[in-house]
């Protein structure tokens, strides 16, 4: 009797946590269901939009698929954002890459410093930086914008110059500059996450390098920079995403600079309206063009313009994932 009573109890033991963690797999896979389907459904509404002839927007009974399928929206989104065809894109995605590099480069080595040397005043560089991170980007935009406007570092354009200053607004090199010194998109961010890796390498490694004979550069540049290169790729994704689809820096340092970005945000603006809907109707030959067209027009320029981005992210997302597990922002 005693052994069937504990067989019994074994056997309902067994049967309630097989229970909890059927129960538990059940509201686990109902929450990820639906927490996809939210994030779904507004790219499966957009198939009826962008996809739908100009005559169509609106049609009450038109839900998940156009009843006559068209690519006038996207031809016309590509007219206005893609003026230059593709090299317009290449553009974006070149000056995206260069800042990047620009950005590792010097954010590396200021993270860098921060974490491994001790000098004078160390804390008070790591505090400037989470502040720069804190502080809003339209509270530094005004002495920014008349520093370049009227720009003459120490009055040493008064040597090369007759006018004594250089006005650098609309000039590519503002952007440049900006990364060189830490004045990036979200560069600060960069420079933390470096920090925050590098604190978290052994000492070890730097006392069996200096007693191999490597100097303070030669230890940063063979034996950290290669151990970095989890934070890097992270870095890397993260800045090229951000530079690309930045319309700050751009829309006030180089508005002309053509790139994507600017385009789409000043192309679709709301005073664009009817500009946008009289173009569809005069190069497609729509009579009637209804206020829809506006928005079918702006959703799938916002598909044409994430094309480099969904490239990314499906080449380093699960890189991205890994290396910010690890890249000391834990603990």
């Amino acid at each position: 009797m005693k052994n069937n009573d504990r067989n019994a109890s074994l056997a309902i033991y067994l049967f309630k946590k097989r229970s909890k963690k059927t129960i538990l797999k059940i509201i686990t896979t109902v929450l990820i269901l639906g927490l996809c389907f939210t994030i779904i459904l507004p790219l499966l509404n957009l198939v009826p939009v962008v996809l739908s002839s100009i005559e169509e927007l609106g049609n009450p009974n038109v839900i998940w698929l156009p009843l006559e399928k068209s690519l006038v929206s996207f031809k016309a989104a590509i007219r206005f954002i893609l003026p230059n065809g593709l090299m317009t894109m290449a553009k974006s995605v070149l000056y995206a890459t260069g800042i990047m590099v620009i950005q590792i480069f010097f954010s590396a080595m200021v993270g860098y410093s921060l974490a491994r040397i001790n000098f004078w005043g160390r804390n008070v560089v790591f505090f400037m930086v989470i502040l720069v991170f804190l502080l809003p980007r339209q509270s530094l935009l005004l002495s920014q914008y008349i520093f370049f406007n009227h720009f003459d570092v120490l009055g040493i354009m008064n040597i090369f110059t007759k006018a004594g200053e250089v006005n650098l607004i609309n000039n590519p090199i503002v952007l440049v500059i900006l990364a060189v010194f830490g004045f990036g998109v979200n560069q600060s961010l960069f420079i933390f996450l470096f920090s925050q890796f590098f604190k978290n390498i052994p000492k070890e490694l730097e006392e069996a390098a200096l007693i191999d004979g490597c100097g303070f550069y030669k230890t940063y540049f063979r034996i950290m920079i290669p151990n970095a290169v989890p934070i890097i790729s992270t870095v890397a994704i993260l800045s090229f995403v951000w530079n690309y689809g930045d319309t700050y820096y751009t829309n006030y340092f180089n508005p002309n600079g053509g790139f994507l970005s600017t385009l789409l945000s000043t192309t679709f603006s709301s005073a664009n309206k009817d500009y946008v809907m009289n173009a569809v109707r005069v190069w497609y030959d729509v009579p009637l063009v209804p206020d829809m067209a506006f928005d079918a027009v702006k959703q799938a320029g916002v598909l044409v313009y994430l094309i480099p981005l969904l490239i990314v992210y499906l080449v380093g997302q699960r890189k991205l994932v890994e290396n910010l597990e690890n890249s000391g922002l834990v603990g």
